[in-house]
């Protein structure tokens, strides 16, 4: 089948978190073509260029976020008309309700209550968001010019109006002209996928199915492929964005972050909505899903896919770690909280003088550069250098370091050095670093944050944040234990290689993918070199033969994978016929339609017709009126599963289901 791939500061882009968790996807998933659409953050990332691209990507599109592009497009009377009205309906709607309640959570969609005045206010506001946007889609489908239409004077005043307005939040209503230009350059920014020409016929609108790599503004491609073309969306995300902002604007002035909370609540509200399927990488991010609004019937769990042979090494072999030493490995920056190991390492001193702490990372950006400064002071304040005798070089039991070098070359060699790896997060979303240590078969001492707990299970100690104390005693506890480290972390390899590796997480969103075009009507037909329609392109009953034109239907060449190209199995379908000479129909969908039926009425007895090409399932429903009977022979080619369903209007409900494996399953 045929992937759109949607990304936002990530592959196939060198940096960006998301990038690695794609490409080994796209590798992984060579049966599939892929176009990846993506959307750069900053001019940085551009200049950085792409990562080596497998055969399988046929072709990328990309778009920035960062610079401000103006197609010089000036709007005439009537259409700015028409842009302040969808864009003062965007603007109500986020300052209609609070975005974020007493508890902290996001108020923006979910309602706690069914059936009460508050549920229905939710449900009209969602609508309101959702139509506004698609009204903005629209126009600049049929006008362009958005960009500039959202940093005029019209966006900015439609947006003063709406905060100004009877029933808008509180907050909302103490923005002056520096909250409000602020907000609608934000908005600017999140729309601009609005404007990009991939919605036709030669782009995403080719695609059979889109898939997100995050929600937010990666997603709003998708949004706008279901809309315009009818494309099934499936999000992915490992960390949500909601979450994520706010955890990154805690700095900004109340309107600002209350306006900007309730955009990202409301798209992530009409995402979820919106897709066919929503697959969260941990229990941590499915609440804030579900908080959100989305429903647990579309949500399914899917682990990161982690590389386990670069650990491998160091997991077969843990007696090579020295018993004394303890590790932390990962991204220098406040939320890691390593003021606080450094305070609980002063205690394990006390209890274990041999004890030794290697903290392995590079600081985040320039306020991660502050931090680990601040770190190397406390340290050198904790622990004066200590020499063995009057005549040795005095050492620090401290040391930070950085992989790359010759005593530490991988992030692999980090982990084996130590006995035991140390987490002393205060945030943490899904702990990428604590699996790492997880493959190397090493124990784990954690704060309890994120999704800690669901990593680890039951194979690593666990104690709360910014709890210095409960660490200390947690690692002294494993360090005078070597035979209970021992059993934590083959345990910890153990679960590690069943849960969170490449293969699982390729085959998890292989079948993900093959359920969601299983359950999506087909839009057009979809021809190889040969003239013959491409597999996941159209239903199994288009190869019956017989009269399935439709005017509608569109077509169209394009070259498949090298297992598609090939001839495909032709079976023929039994008829039988009623008695009173009762004809059957080809379904309504022609070709591309959904499936194939056919009635019968004054008793007789109706045939289905149904056959399935290789690799490919057919289900057939068939519907008789009243009294009438009705009967599905199927004929199905070797190693195919063919299923027929049929309902009666006016007697008993009835069902049916036959199945033909020819000795497959």
């Amino acid at each position: 089948m045929r992937i759109g791939l949607l990304t936002e500061g990530g592959y196939p882009y060198v940096s960006g978190e998301p990038g690695l968790w794609c490409d080994r996807l796209v590798r992984g998933l060579e049966q599939h073509e892929f176009d990846v659409y993506a959307l750069a953050r900053s001019e940085r990332q551009e200049a950085e260029g792409w990562v080596p691209l497998p055969p399988q990507v046929g072709r990328v599109r990309t778009a920035s976020l960062w610079d401000a592009e103006d197609d010089g497009v000036a709007y005439g009377r009537r259409t700015r008309r028409r842009f302040a009205e969808c864009y003062g309906e965007l603007a109500a709607s986020l300052c209609a309700t609070a975005p974020v309640g007493a508890s902290g959570g996001a108020e923006t969609t979910a309602p706690r209550a069914e059936g009460t005045g508050t549920h229905d206010q939710f449900a009209h506001e969602a609508d309101r968001f959702a139509n506004a946007l698609y009204g903005l889609a629209e126009l600049a489908r049929d006008e362009g010019g958005l960009p500039r239409a959202l940093r005029s004077e019209t966006a900015v005043r439609a947006l003063e109006r709406a905060c100004r307005a009877p029933g808008a939040h509180r907050s909302a209503r103490e923005a002056r002209v520096p909250d409000l230009l602020t907000v609608a350059a934000r908005l600017e920014r999140a729309l601009r996928p609005l404007s990009l020409d991939w919605y036709g016929d030669d782009g995403l609108g080719a695609v059979d199915l889109c898939h997100a790599a995050s929600g937010g503004t990666a997603a709003l491609p998708g949004l706008l492929a279901r809309h315009f073309c009818g494309v099934p969306l499936l999000v992915t995300e490992y960390g949500v964005r909601l979450r994520a902002h706010y955890l990154t604007e805690p700095d900004s002035s109340p309107p600002i972050r209350v306006l900007l909370a309730a955009f990202h609540g409301r798209l992530a509200a009409e995402t979820y909505r919106s897709a066919a399927l929503i697959t969260p990488g941990n229990t941590h991010a499915r609440r804030w899903q579900e908080r959100c609004g989305a429903e647990r019937a579309k949500l399914r769990t899917v682990h990161p896919g982690m590389d386990a042979a670069p650990f491998a090494e160091a997991g077969e072999s843990p007696e090579c770690a020295d018993p004394h030493t303890l590790v932390w490995v990962g991204r220098v920056e406040p939320a890691k909280d390593l003021v606080s190991l450094l305070h609980a390492f002063a205690e394990i001193r006390r209890a274990e003088p041999k004890a030794r702490l290697r903290i392995v990372g590079g600081p985040s950006g320039p306020e991660g550069a502050a931090y680990l400064a601040h770190c190397r002071n406390l340290a050198a304040q904790l622990f004066p250098d200590e020499a063995d005798g009057p005549h040795a070089v005095g050492s620090n039991p401290v040391s930070f370091e950085e992989t790359g070098g010759p005593e530490l070359p991988s992030r692999a060699e980090a982990y084996a050095s130590g006995a035991l790896v140390v987490l002393s997060s205060v945030v943490e979303g899904f702990p990428a670093g604590l699996v790492e240590a997880m493959f190397c078969g090493r124990a784990t001492v954690s704060t309890d944050v994120g999704a800690v707990v669901e990593a680890i299970g039951g194979t690593g100690l666990v104690v709360p944040p910014r709890n210095p104390r409960a660490l200390a005693e947690a690692c002294v506890a494993l360090l005078r234990d070597p035979e209970r480290r021992a059993r934590l972390g083959a345990a910890a390899r153990a679960r590690a290689l069943e849960l969170f590796t490449v293969e699982q997480n390729v085959a998890a969103f292989h079948g993900i993918y093959l359920d969601i075009l299983s359950r999506t009507p087909a839009r057009r037909v979809v021809l190889d070199d040969t003239g013959e329609p491409l597999p996941f392109s159209v239903p199994a009953e288009a190869h019956v033969p017989g009269r399935w034109t439709d005017a509608k239907v569109r077509a169209e060449v394009r070259r498949g994978p090298a297992w598609a190209t090939d001839t495909p199995v032709r079976a023929t379908a039994a008829r039988s016929s009623g008695n009173d000479g009762v004809a059957g129909s080809g379904g309504p969908g022609g070709i591309g339609g959904p499936g194939a039926s056919e009635s019968a009425t004054g008793g007789g007895r109706a045939a289905v017709p149904a056959a399935v090409a290789e690799r490919a399932g057919a289900a057939v429903p068939v519907s008789a009126d009243e009294g009438a009977g009705a009967a599905g022979p199927v004929s199905v080619t070797e190693g195919v599963r063919a299923t027929a369903s049929i309902s009666a209007t006016e007697g008993p409900r009835a069902t049916a289901s036959v199945s033909a494996t020819e000795g497959v399953r």
